[in-house]
């Protein structure tokens, strides 16, 4: 046999949900944002379609869309693996409160921010910030007239 060949049945149990704030496959609760490896596109977009208020998964996907003057368009797969992701991960939850079922599909999930999710996003905004202000200063990022960078 292989010595980097894994039988099934040694192989860790990996679609385990771990709960929140909990690193998939580890049973170290996460404590810090900066534990966080930089996010993917979807992943913030998501957390900031959730930044002003639950949403369920077709009006994230709009706001994405609003928030990028339509530039990102996340299909549906991309969301739902991205949520299902991020609710593992402890950034996003479930809510349990839904809007009046007579205004509302009762079909659909409603998910918000949670704290460590809001601290997840503005630790890794603070890091494109730093990317975005090096670019300047390389002289990479040429901003239109008016624009500015504070």
């Amino acid at each position: 046999m292989d010595t980097t060949t894994v039988k099934r049945s040694e192989k860790k149990n990996v679609n385990r949900e771990p709960g929140p704030g909990v690193e998939p496959g580890s049973s170290t609760r996460r404590q810090q944002p900066g534990d966080v490896p930089p996010l993917t596109s979807a992943v913030f977009h998501i957390l900031l379609a959730l930044g002003d208020g639950e949403r369920h998964g077709y009006a994230i996907m709009q706001e994405v869309a609003r928030l990028t003057d339509g530039h990102v368009q996340l299909g549906p797969g991309t969301l739902y693996r991205s949520i299902q992701r991020m609710l593992t991960d402890g950034l996003i939850g479930e809510c349990a409160e839904r809007p009046d079922p007579e205004l509302d599909d009762d079909r659909r999930r409603y998910y918000r921010l949670t704290d460590f999710g809001k601290r997840v996003a503005s630790a890794e905004a603070e890091r494109l910030f730093a990317l975005v202000t090096a670019a300047r200063n390389k002289g990479i990022l040429h901003l239109p007239q008016g624009g500015y960078i504070v």
